[in-house]
């Protein structure tokens, strides 16, 4: 099966290990980080969404109308719009980026983080929505007809769009988590489901989940599976190592100087994520530091399992090799962030993404000849 390469389409230059220097929107920056991805081998980049963050929709329109081959992930929280509306903006991205866009559908795992912008919900609560949201967005993109709907969340009357996806039937759905909830709303909705970095055995863990979660809605297709890390590279395994436990140093510091605040804090002032995706990092972090051929957790435990953080560590060939054990589980979307987003992306792509795509051709040059060879057999049986 093909693989691809997801990035981060960031709109100013800050980390985790340094500040920005830009605007929260920098048109500059956003284009010359987003080239670099379409100049060095990456598929799609991601519009991520924050409660204060610049808004992702007309950001990544903006890269669409300078960019042509480069796909766009765009982020999108339930509670900031209504389905009718979202799916209208969805459609005219797909027009506007000529059939690049897939839709990447955030639940909300922190309370806090959903209060700042007027939502109140309860885990449980917000996944139903989801649910719901994303079936309509989907029968708005494909239905041409007048239609009325009544649902636990939203109603509305008399409704059809007259702006379509470019892509037929419609553009992907992703979606991503790690709690029952999110089993049951991705396994029914997503074309692809999206896992954060976990050594090879639970991830194959939470794929089987997925699979059977697909199956018990009565799929009888199952999601893509997307898988993201944050890799450390450099020319030898020793300078590789020297770098992560910098770039661990960095994460400390920014935090002890109250630079980066945690998005939910417990009753102590430390992190205390109430999402089940983060949780899992961090006990993952507790059991271990280095797990399978290059993942390390220290970066997740330094910035409490938020998001994104578990890294690969090494040689380009260690971190290629690494993503291709993943490869192997089934995992079809490779997504990378590094710490110096602009130079790791170049890095990533130059390095990385060459020895990744040469191996998975390989392996399906293989499985191909395997396939013809078994129909030689049957043929010479049968004859």
């Amino acid at each position: 099966m093909p693989v691809e390469f997801l990035g981060i389409a960031a709109t100013g230059d800050g980390s985790e290990t340094s500040p920005r220097t830009t605007a929260a929107f920098d048109r500059d920056y956003t284009l010359r980080l987003a080239r670099a991805h379409e100049e060095h081998g990456w598929d799609r980049v991601l519009f991520a969404y924050g409660s204060g963050s610049p808004d992702p929709a007309p950001a990544a329109a903006f890269l669409a109308s300078k960019l042509d081959t480069l796909q766009i992930l765009l982020a999108h929280r339930p509670n900031v719009s209504y389905p009718t509306f979202a799916a209208k903006t969805f459609a005219t991205l797909d027009q506007i980026s000529d059939g690049r866009l897939t839709v990447h559908f955030i639940t909300g795992g922190s309370d806090q983080e959903q209060g700042r912008e007027g939502d109140f919900l309860t885990k449980d609560q917000r996944y139903a929505r989801t649910r719901e949201y994303i079936a309509l967005v989907k029968k708005i993109w494909t239905t041409r007809e007048r239609f009325d709907h009544e649902g636990e969340y939203y109603r509305f009357q008399d409704f059809v769009s007259d702006v379509f996806p470019v892509q037929q039937p419609r553009p992907d759905v992703s979606f991503g988590g790690s709690s029952d909830a999110a089993y049951a709303a991705g396994g029914a909705e997503a074309d692809i489901y999206c896992l954060w970095g976990e050594p090879l055995a639970r991830t194959a863990e939470q794929i089987e989940r997925v699979r059977q979660a697909a199956k018990d809605a009565g799929r009888t297709d199952t999601p893509r599976i997307q898988v993201a890390f944050r890799p450390i590279i450099a020319p030898t395994e020793e300078l590789a190592w020297e770098k992560a436990h910098r770039t661990v140093d960095l994460i400390k510091a920014r935090i002890g100087g109250g630079e980066l605040l945690p998005r939910a804090k417990g009753a102590d002032g430390g992190w205390a994520p109430q999402n089940t995706g983060s949780q899992r990092l961090l006990e993952i972090a507790a059991a271990g530091e280095r797990y399978d051929r290059a993942l390390w957790t220290p970066t997740a435990a330094a910035t409490g399992g938020a998001g994104n953080s578990n890294a690969l560590v090494g040689t380009p060939e260690t971190v290629a090799q690494a993503l291709l054990d993943y490869y192997d589980l089934g995992v079809d979307i490779l997504s990378a962030r590094g710490y110096h987003l602009l130079d790791d992306a170049i890095d990533f792509g130059r390095y990385v993404i060459p020895i990744v795509r040469e191996e998975v051709a390989k392996r399906d040059a293989a499985k191909a000849a395997a396939r013809e060879r078994d129909r030689h057999q049957l043929i010479a049986l049968q004859a």
